[in-house]
């Protein structure tokens, strides 16, 4: 019993000790609300802004600042799309013939060889143009025959060899083959099929003594002076695009080569699989240097607000708000809220915050930020309890070693227990005396 007595006895001591040491040591109720009083204002203080930040030109030249003026114009958006090198539809010309007949002889015989306007591109042996010939010689000769008949002879006649010529005329003949044979006085055996326009042959559907029937596409031409490129336009840049507008084309196969043009049409389908739009731009093409089937970039600039604009590199996007750092005239850098507007490549639109000719950093703004906030938030803690502590000096210790200096005992505190006296069961820094006694 004396024992356990004892013991209750030195735990009741040990909490007493500890009570009268936090009471002594704790923070007075007086000084509680100055403090939350001043941890609010700093709160408040990096709510309401951050501080402005004073660099000198060496500094900021390291830390690579630069400015740019808040300037009033349009805001351009530069728009970049895909697009093909195709024939102009306008200039294909598909050559056919009107009679039935035999191919005697192929005048151009290859895919891709360029021709003449007139240039003739087969002879055809036609049988039914050999026999209009015929009736227009036959009707030519009764004509002598009548002439010093009846009107109504004469004039019969002549309508059966005009007739004659009506037929050959809407059959293609040539008019020399017709003349010919009138002057001869015997049909023209064949006659040839000419290019009805100058361009390059794209298709070739007949042989040398193939059989054709009337309306068989025999070629297909393309006059490539002047050529399409076809592009896709997504659907959100449609609004800008408009016949008429200037664009400029570059072209992987011709390096450093770039043709202006005007976009030409904007076609009134819209694909719903990729969502796009096609447009076409009509070029020139000297030297038949743009082939179809090329790939080309199409570039145009399109408008898409007006006002005051900035770098895009200038703005700070916080997630809650833009910040732009604004250089004042004595030489400090403050950090301003904007509102910002359309979005170009290069710019981005102010709607309130600056005015024109404002100077802002454009670059190394991430850093300024940084330094306004540091510079915010040890302003706001330089008189926060425990701030003006010091680190402790270091003293030898018996080893030789430093370690640190021991605190000055505090005038309520209790005294610690000698260390002789320590148990090895008790906690580090209890200052709890040993139990000698034993059960």
């Amino acid at each position: 019993r004396t024992k356990l007595s004892r013991t209750v006895l030195a735990v009741a001591v040990l909490l007493a000790a500890t009570m009268i040491a936090w009471a002594f040591t704790r923070t007075p109720a007086e000084a509680r609300p100055a403090s939350a009083a001043h941890d609010h204002a700093a709160m408040t203080a990096r709510d309401e802004g951050q501080g402005p930040v004073a660099l000198d030109a060496a500094q900021a030249q390291r830390i690579g600042v630069t400015y740019a003026a808040v300037e009033a114009g349009p805001v351009e958006r530069q728009v970049r799309i895909v697009a093909q090198v195709t024939w102009d539809e306008t200039r294909l010309r598909t050559v056919t013939s009107r009679l039935e007949g035999y191919v005697e002889r192929l005048h151009v015989d290859w895919t891709g060889r360029p021709v003449r306007a007139g240039e003739p591109l087969l002879d055809l042996y036609a049988p039914m143009a050999v026999t209009a010939q015929q009736e227009l010689l036959v009707a030519r000769g009764l004509e002598g025959r009548v002439a010093g008949g009846t009107a109504e002879a004469r004039e019969g006649a002549r309508e059966l060899a005009e007739a004659a010529r009506r037929r050959l005329r809407q059959w293609e003949v040539p008019a020399e083959v017709v003349a010919r044979a009138e002057v001869t006085g015997e049909a023209q055996r064949t006659f040839a099929l000419r290019a009805p326009a100058s361009g390059v042959v794209l298709e070739k559907n007949v042989v040398a003594g193939q059989r054709i029937m009337p309306g068989d596409p025999l070629y297909r031409l393309a006059d490539l002076g002047t050529v399409w490129l076809e592009g896709e336009v997504f659907e959100q840049d449609l609004a800008a695009v408009r016949p008429g507008l200037p664009v400029t084309a570059t072209f992987p196969a011709l390096p450093g080569v770039e043709r202006a043009g005007t976009i030409q049409y904007v076609y009134p389908t819209l694909n719903p699989e990729t969502r796009t739009a096609r447009v076409r731009v009509a070029l020139a093409n000297p030297g038949l240097v743009l082939k179809p089937g090329m790939y080309a970039t199409l570039q145009f600039a399109t408008r898409v607000a007006s006002g005051l604009t900035i770098p895009r590199s200038a703005v700070l996007v916080t997630g809650q708000r833009s910040l732009v750092f604004l250089k004042r005239p004595d030489g400090r850098f403050t950090p301003r809220e904007v509102q910002l507007g359309a979005t170009a490549d290069q710019r981005i639109q102010v709607l309130s915050g600056l005015a024109a000719g404002d100077t802002v950093v454009a670059s190394a703004t991430f850093l300024l930020d940084a330094e306004s906030n540091l510079g915010t938030l040890l302003g706001g803690m330089g008189n926060m309890p425990g701030m003006d502590m010091t680190a402790p000096e270091s003293t030898a210790t018996p080893a030789g070693r430093t370690g640190p200096a021991t605190a000055p005992a505090h005038p309520h505190a209790a005294p610690p227990a000698p260390p002789a006296g320590h148990d090895h069961h008790a906690m580090p820094g209890m200052d709890m005396p040993a139990d000698t006694g034993r059960r």
